[in-house]
Parts: C-alpha cells; structure tokens; sequence
C-alpha cells in the first residue's frame, strides 16, 4: 500500500521518469544514458517511495506509466526545463564564460572545426572547458534530451531529415557540399562508377543512406567493398586507388578537391530550450559559426 506525503524528488530520477515516458521502454532509457536497465528499475523504485504513489505497472515483459506517473512527468518536464532556466540566467550574470560545456559531434566536425574552435575558445573564454564525443547525430540528440550532453553539433542530408525532439533550440551552421572522389583516371560522372568498388559509411548511418539512396537513383546499387566511419580511411582509399567516394567540402582546408557537386547537407546545433543563454554555450556556438566560416565559407541561408 502507497500512503501520501510530502513528496521530495530527486532531479536525476525525474529525467529517468521522464525519459521513460519519452523512449517507451527501461532498455531503451538505459541505453541512452549508458546504464543497466535494472539500474534504471532500481532508481525508478525509488521514485515510488519519494511520490508515495505507484508509477509502473507491468504489461506484459515491459512496464507503461500510471496516471499518477504520467502527472509527476507533466510538471518533471517543466520543473526540469525552469531549473535549467534558472542555471542559465545565473551564468549569464558573471562577466565571463565559465564552466564545463559538454558537446556531441559527429566525426568530420570533430576532425575538422574541433582544433581551431579549442584555439579560439582558449584565446577568447580561457575560464570555459569544452568537452567532445563523438556520436551519429540521432544517437547525439538522444544524448542531448537526455541530459548526456549541452550541445550537439549534427549533420542532416538533402531528402533525409532527422526527428526534431520537441524541446531543442537548433541554429543552422551552414551548407557543406559533398563531392565525388574519385582515383585518378576514372571517370568523373557517378552514373559511369557503378562497376566501381566503393567505400561508403554503414548503411545505418545517415551519410550511408543517403549516399546509397544517391546511387540508386542513377540506376545502380554501389559495390560497397568497404564500409567505414572514419573518413581519414576514405580519404586514403581514395588517394591509393583502391576505392570510390563521397566526400564532404568540410575535410579541405584550403577548398574541395576536382570533383562534381552530389548534393548537400546541412550543418546545425541544437541545445536544450533554456539552456541556450548560457554564456559557455553562446561562446561555443559563435565560436563555431565563426571557424565554420572560415573553413567552408557558406554560411547558413
């Protein structure tokens, strides 16, 4: 029997409840924030005793929220959402970015925009520390919803784009083309490269749907020989021979490589809704726009 009283709650087991709600299941949440679904259970049992109210019940192999659950979720998201709010606003009344900015970036930008952003935060915010993982962008807004993370830097390609949580601030960064890489002495038109072997990302990877969407509406499926997330392999591939890709203006510093424009993806941040006047973040996000400028040179329409 659950009997009433003065509820306390405790913050980090309101996300939990509220990521349960969101992901649908205990293995889900727990994958996204990298804990065991019995922790997960444990911390939610928990929660129980703090609203002195039943908040699972079990259907089936799985759980469903109560409706004493879905109340406490309701006012978890705006409690949450406020205190982050409230974080934000006490930052933004110091002089200078401080403090700890937690970013998710996919791998091109971490090779690419990660070293001159350091340099030019250590010059312009030396109090603030910025710290990187690298994820794929789904999984990385994952992260961000679920507090794993303050800022996620993403990709998104040309006729496949990504969920867009509720609750996220997105900025645009800019349009990164991306471009055929071909061996010297091959042709340099796709419709000409089906007999080619090819290197392209995972096909559960949105860089590899997208590429292999690209190939099939020239009227061929690629012969993929090797399937890889890091793009420095597919640079090298492509300088010995042994390979066709796709590769994105971002990787070249000094401008893209001969080769015709594919199409396009678009460069963004998100962050959560609140959390977006923080100085570090704003730091972080000007810093961004500024050295994506340089690089690329195309800033968002």
């Amino acid at each position: 029997m659950f009997s009433y009283h003065w509820p306390v709650f405790d913050l980090h087991r309101l996300r939990l409840l509220k990521e349960l709600h969101n992901r649908g299941t205990l293995a889900a949440v727990a994958s996204a924030l990298g804990y065991s679904s019995s922790a997960v259970s444990q911390q939610l049992a928990l929660l129980e005793k703090e609203a002195g109210a039943p908040l699972l019940e079990r259907v089936g192999r799985g759980v469903r929220l109560t409706p004493q659950a879905l109340i406490l979720v309701g006012h978890a998201e705006a409690v949450l959402n406020r205190l982050e709010q409230a974080e934000a606003e006490i930052e933004a009344s110091l002089t200078a970015p401080g403090g700890v900015v937690r970013v998710a970036a996919f791998q091109t930008a971490m090779l690419t925009l990660m070293p001159p952003l350091l340099d030019l935060l250590a010059r312009r915010a030396p109090g603030l520390r910025l710290d990187a993982v690298q994820h794929e962008p789904d999984h990385a807004l994952s992260v961000l919803t679920a507090g794993g993370c303050d800022l996620v830097l993403a990709e998104e390609y040309a006729g496949h784009p990504l969920p867009r949580p509720a609750g996220l601030d997105r900025v645009e960064l800019g349009i990164d083309r991306m471009r055929l890489a071909v061996p010297p002495g091959l042709p340099s038109r796709l419709a000409q490269l089906a007999d080619q072997r090819w290197i392209l990302e995972p096909a559960d990877t949105e860089s590899g749907r997208w590429a292999r969407a690209l190939c099939r509406k020239q009227g061929f499926e690629p012969d993929v020989a090797f399937h890889s997330t890091d793009i420095v392999t597919h640079i090298r591939l492509v300088e010995t021979g042994h390979a066709v890709a796709i590769l994105p203006d971002l990787l070249w510093p000094d401008g893209p490589p001969p080769g015709p424009e594919l199409g396009h993806r678009r460069i963004y941040t998100c962050a959560r809704e609140g959390t977006q006047r923080r100085p570090g973040l704003v730091a972080v996000r000007e810093g961004l726009r500024e050295v994506y400028s340089k690089r690329v040179g195309s800033p968002a329409p």
